[in-house]
């Protein structure tokens, strides 16, 4: 039986808009075809700073023929640009790999299937994110409780923490909350806290698209949001226990992904 899923919440546009003229180049420069490419990090998250980088993120398809010979090409490319006029940091997949991870509960590529900052959908990216959702599982809580717990560490460490370290603890364990509780993939933190209302949020933000993300914490504030974040990750685990979500994804989305993954393969060759 199919579940119906509700509609995701209307977007929140990025703080600072996204600028297609200086992505495009990058993806016509792409050695594969693409199948897509979704923006990730800050401006996915709702607290870009003025001079915050592009986070592309995506999937491409390997011809056939090159899958099939005994010199394997390597699935992911990747691109660091420093020295663009925006930063641009580019991770693509090819769709064996990234189907791969996203039948293995991974979290991250979830995210980036259904970011509603999409730069660019081939064929095949409609059916994707439709399967997608389809994956959900109640493990997928750890992915976000490992990336919050990661910044968490660094904001609790021997280092004084930062409003950005702050913004990046507090994100996914309020988006993995959300996905539990509503089985709606919501990464900006701005629509999150608009359920959550949790204190601060909103001023952390603030404090971080004026430029102030690096701005040290006071023991005080360490304290408070020590309690918050223990808090949020109880709220994690209750929520995913009583999701009814399955401990894995259900045969028919491999299924799905595999058919999938053929049709796109073929299409390469037969192009």
């Amino acid at each position: 039986m199919r579940v119906t899923l509700p509609p995701p919440p209307e977007p929140i546009l990025p703080s600072h808009p996204l600028r297609q003229e200086l992505i495009d180049p990058y993806l016509e420069a792409h050695p594969h075809r693409v199948l897509f490419v979704t923006v990730s990090g800050a401006h996915l998250y709702g607290f870009a700073s003025p001079d915050s980088d592009y986070d592309l993120r995506g999937a491409h398809v390997i011809d056939l023929s090159s899958m099939i010979g005994l010199c394997k090409p390597r699935e992911t490319y990747e691109i660091l640009d420093r020295d663009a006029e925006v930063e641009m940091d580019i991770v693509t997949h090819d769709v064996g790999k990234f189907f791969t991870m996203l039948l293995g509960r991974n979290g991250y590529v979830l995210e980036q299937i259904c970011s509603p900052l999409v730069v660019y959908a081939g064929d095949g990216f409609a059916e994707l994110r439709d399967i997608a959702m389809r994956c959900l599982t109640r493990h997928h809580r750890h992915h976000f409780r490992s990336f919050a717990t990661n910044q968490w560490d660094r904001v609790a460490g021997p280092s004084q923490g930062t409003v950005k370290g702050l913004l990046y603890s507090y994100r996914p364990l309020l988006a993995g909350i959300y996905l539990m509780e509503e089985r709606v993939m919501e990464s900006n933190l701005r629509t999150l806290n608009e359920k959550f209302q949790l204190p601060t949020i909103d001023e952390l933000i603030e404090r971080k698209v004026t430029g102030a993300e690096t701005q040290p914490l006071g023991e005080a504030d360490l304290g408070f949001h020590r309690d918050q974040f223990e808090k949020l990750n109880d709220r994690l685990d209750t929520a995913a226990e009583g999701s009814g979500l399955p401990e894995a994804p259900p045969a028919a989305a491999k299924t799905e992904l595999d058919g999938l993954l053929v049709r796109l393969r073929l299409d390469t060759h037969r192009g």
